[in-house]
């Protein structure tokens, strides 16, 4: 898991090839004028999904993993709080292969996360997150979805 800042994102564009991408279509878009939809931007290997998600309470947020993507997410208009555990610490669950998520809805994440517009969360595959915790009614983010 990766938190920074969106000002520094273009410094670990050599941990995934697509990741040039993904900075190069920020800084070519305003994400917060999109739309509610998926975009793509690298045919199934690269693209952004525009969602406005309920804001949960830590205990109702659901710890999901992928395996064949990277979550690059960056809320745009509120804060956003995540749950953190390590993949290593999650027990075995049935794994979707056709949305590539494993669902864990009976647990509560070990720790969280604070994420404020202008910053970003990395999430790979061995982290599990639980996102979308938010004292506000709505939360209008960018997920970026990248083949691992």
């Amino acid at each position: 898991m990766i938190i920074d800042t969106l000002d520094n994102l273009a410094r670990y564009e050599a941990v995934n090839p697509l990741f040039k991408d993904v900075v190069e279509f920020i800084k070519k878009n305003n994400l917060s004028k999109f739309e509610v939809g998926k975009y793509p931007i690298k045919d199934k290997d690269l693209f952004v999904n525009i969602a406005v998600a309920k804001g949960k309470a830590p205990d109702e947020a659901v710890i999901e993993t992928h395996r064949k993507m990277i979550d690059i997410q960056i809320p745009l208009d509120v804060p956003e709080t995540y749950g953190y555990t390590p993949l290593c610490d999650l027990p075995e669950a049935e794994y979707n292969a056709e949305k590539d998520i494993t669902k864990y809805p009976d647990l509560m994440a070990e720790s969280f996360v604070d994420c404020q517009p202008g910053m970003f969360a990395i999430f790979f595959p061995q982290d599990g997150h639980a996102p979308c915790i938010s004292m506000a009614p709505e939360i209008k983010k960018a997920i970026f979805k990248v083949k691992v």
